[in-house]
């Protein structure tokens, strides 16, 4: 897949491998395969154990790491916003792997690429609320004009300080949408959680 002079040969995310769903997200890893089916990528899944020390999450990533050098990557683009410290981090990650980071929506407008992202196509829903930054009945909704209107003022509409997190099941960029559903709505060491799954055709 082409990205501007990028060409994007890899996806690679972390999967919590007790649960099979990503850590933060919630999203189970069937659901991150059939983004990657659409996408017609390669999905490269880095297992973490539960509990994950950061020793252990960079043991993985590490290694993650070294098996991309080999495969001749040289940049890894991530999807950071604003937050430094992260941005930081993974620079400090990839300093000794020989790959380049890039962030190329670092310092966009939250507001408007929020925007720009519902009317471009992509459509997205709630896996994930914290319920000390937003109130859990997010959990589950879609993220579209609506979602952004009811945000309470200081909530960020990218969610970019943790305060939701999504699963976009439909793109430009797929070749058909992921016909998906909301099932249950539960809470999980201290954060809403709504559990989407595929459904059947």
């Amino acid at each position: 897949m082409k990205l501007g002079k990028f060409e994007v040969t890899k996806l690679v995310t972390t999967i919590n491998e007790t649960f099979e769903r990503v850590a933060m997200h919630s999203v189970r890893e069937t659901l991150l395969i059939r983004q990657a089916e659409e996408l017609k990528l390669p999905l490269h899944r880095i297992k973490l154990p539960h509990p994950c020390s950061n020793e252990i999450y960079e043991s993985c990533m590490g290694e993650a790491l070294n098996e991309a050098k080999r495969n001749d990557v040289s940049y890894m683009m991530f999807g950071d916003l604003f937050l430094e410290d992260i941005r930081q981090y993974r620079i400090k990650m990839l300093e000794g792997a020989g790959i380049t980071p890039l962030f190329p929506i670092w310092k966009r407008p939250t507001a408007i690429l929020a925007q720009e992202m519902i009317a471009s196509g992509f459509k997205a829903v709630i896996t994930c609320v914290d319920p000390k930054k937003l109130s859990p009945s997010f959990a589950g909704r879609k993220f579209d004009e609506s979602f952004l209107k009811d945000l309470p003022k200081g909530i960020d509409p990218c969610g970019e300080n943790g305060e939701f997190h999504t699963f976009v099941y439909d793109a430009p960029i797929f070749e058909k949408p992921i016909n998906v559903e909301v099932g249950e709505i539960v809470e999980r060491e201290g954060f809403i959680f709504a559990d989407v799954y595929a459904k059947e055709p």
